[in-house]
């Protein structure tokens, strides 16, 4: 059973686990937005709900349920779960400057938020203003969203803290690099992705990247698995990428066979849309298993601050003014 506080460098004061227990909630609620996301998009119900920020006119959050039908259960959900990732956002950006002694993951907590707030917006303005190209950005910025909560989520969880007590070795030259490498490799793939299905453009681009994703990927798990048996929590990461990258290989190619091929012709559409839900959500996986990866990685290296390099907490509520300074 995990304990509520989380001991961090030798002779500091106890952390406590909510603010990483918020920052996985955060998560895991942005993956199921990106996932009803896609749904949104494969189904065209961008603009099922023409109006924002209310609902045909009505308080967003009293839109009767017997009225969510089709594109409209889509689109009025997607807007639900946003409300509630904002909510998230906003608690944990909180709880960091409540229980976190590092100033810089508090700073990460309320940059969360204004990202969070634009991207409510651009969801909005591409409804107001029936702007197409805004439907990419909105896409891209929320991959960008998933990877600082998800950032957070690392850096505030106990396997931060064994790599950053200087117990472990530090990580070699190479796989430091190839972690680098990976994160730019699949953002761009995302972005690529996002062209592909709003404007139907730069498959050869998404095609190049793919490949160049699956060496990088192949490289950095081969270097991680073959390092030392404590490096455990860096393997785990490493063998999940792998996996992903292998089975969204395969997603890829049915998608690729339903929207270029005949094959759409003699399949049903549920099945198509499955495919390229599920190939976006495989990617979303891909992207946050890469982010752990590679910030454990470069973590072990401690390039970033650990806990003794400022001045810790108490983790108690009660703790006085002092705690939010």
């Amino acid at each position: 059973m995990v304990n509520d506080a989380n001991s961090g460098a030798a002779g500091q004061t106890p952390r406590s686990l909510w603010p990483h227990r918020l920052a996985l909630i955060t998560a895991g609620a942005t993956i199921m937005l990106i996932f009803v996301g896609g749904l949104v998009t494969n189904t065209g119900s961008g603009l099922a709900v023409p109006d924002w920020p209310t609902t045909f006119g009505q308080n967003m959050f009293l839109f009767p349920w017997s009225q969510m039908i089709g594109g409209i259960l889509y689109e009025h959900t997607h807007r639900l779960i946003g409300s509630v990732v904002g909510i998230l956002t906003v608690a944990l950006s909180v709880a960091l400057w409540m229980r976190e002694p590092r100033r810089w993951v508090r700073v990460l907590g309320v940059v969360a938020v204004g990202l969070v707030i634009m991207q409510g917006v651009l969801g909005g303005l591409r409804v107001v203003l029936v702007e197409h190209g805004l439907a990419i950005v909105h896409a891209c910025v929320a991959q960008a969203f998933l990877a600082l909560v998800v950032s957070l989520a690392a850096v505030t969880g106990p396997s931060w803290d064994a790599l950053a007590d200087g117990a472990t070795p530090p990580t070699d030259g190479a796989t430091r690099t190839l972690a680098w490498l990976v994160m730019p490799l699949i953002y761009l793939q995302l972005v690529f992705g996002a062209l592909l299905t709003h404007n139907a453009t730069r498959l050869d681009a998404h095609l190049l990247d793919a490949a160049a994703i699956a060496i990088t990927v192949v490289l950095l798990a081969s270097r991680v698995l073959q390092a030392p048996a404590d490096s455990e929590v860096l393997r785990r990461p490493a063998r999940l990428l792998v996996a992903l990258v292998l089975v969204q290989l395969g997603l890829g190619l049915g998608a690729y066979l339903w929207r270029f091929t005949e094959l759409s012709v003699s399949l049903p559409f549920e099945c198509g849309l499955a495919v390229l839900v599920i190939h976006r959500l495989t990617g979303t996986g891909i992207w946050a298993t890469a982010i752990v990866l590679a910030l454990r990685v470069l973590g072990r290296h401690r390039v970033w601050p650990t806990i003794g390099a400022e001045r810790a907490v108490e983790p108690t509520l009660a703790a006085g003014p002092e705690v939010l300074a």
